[in-house]
């Protein structure tokens, strides 16, 4: 039985339903959690304080380094231009077009959300932050770029050396965001909810495509 067959056209598209299902229960669960914190006003919740507090007593020159580095490898110019333009570069040069589109479709997605919640709720930064940040505390949009291209590599690239690299590329930013004071911890967990939620929902949509690029031994156009 082939890909062809009604039988597996039907798991494909189930398959994306229920992909793309998850991925938008992710993005209202991003917005709930922004709605809660609304709500509460000023105030962080317990678990932000009592991790904010605990980050000033994790000092050290190696933290401070790799803090530094990873708030510029977060930022616009590494994260949304240099790697997505590295990766578009070996995408068009494997011949997957439908890639590039979902690669940057989901990143331009992913950060006109990310503001828009930022707008949105307005939430106040940590007061002892470390770095000079944009308007808007919540979500993180640094664990958000971390989130939306680890989303991205696992779709594109399936594979578990993948989905394991990319847990731990967002853990470790979200985690240099709080050291930094940058952020709440809740901002992070907002961030990477709508960066794997954009991805989810972006790959549901043009799974098809996707599939057809990725299945072995597939036709390559001439040129």
């Amino acid at each position: 039985m082939t890909d062809s067959t009604p039988a597996a056209h039907r798991t494909s598209r189930d398959r994306a339903v229920t992909v793309g299902a998850v991925g938008g229960a992710l993005l209202l669960c991003a917005v709930l959690l922004g709605v809660w914190i609304l709500n509460r006003g000023p105030e962080p919740f317990a678990v932000d304080e009592a991790w904010n507090r605990g980050m000033i007593d994790v000092d050290g020159a190696v933290f401070d380094i790799l803090a530094m580095f990873l708030n510029v490898a977060g930022g616009v110019l590494a994260s949304s231009l240099i790697v997505p333009g590295v990766a578009i570069a070996i995408l068009l040069y494997q011949r997957r077009p439908w890639s590039v589109g979902y690669l940057v479709a989901t990143l331009v997605l992913s950060a006109l959300f990310v503001q828009a919640l930022k707008h949105l709720f307005g939430r106040a930064r940590p007061e002892d932050i470390l770095v000079v940040s944009d308007y808007g505390s919540y979500p993180s949009g640094h664990v958000a770029n971390a989130a939306t291209l680890a989303a991205i590599l696992v779709v594109l690239h399936p594979r578990i050396w993948t989905a394991i690299a990319a847990s731990v590329w967002v853990v470790i930013m979200a985690l240099s965001r709080t050291y930094l004071h940058a952020h709440w911890l809740s901002d992070t967990l907002g961030g990477a909810l709508v960066g794997v939620g954009i991805a989810l929902a972006c790959a549901a949509f043009m799974a098809e495509r996707l599939r057809g690029e990725r299945r072995p031994g597939r036709a390559v156009p001439a040129g």
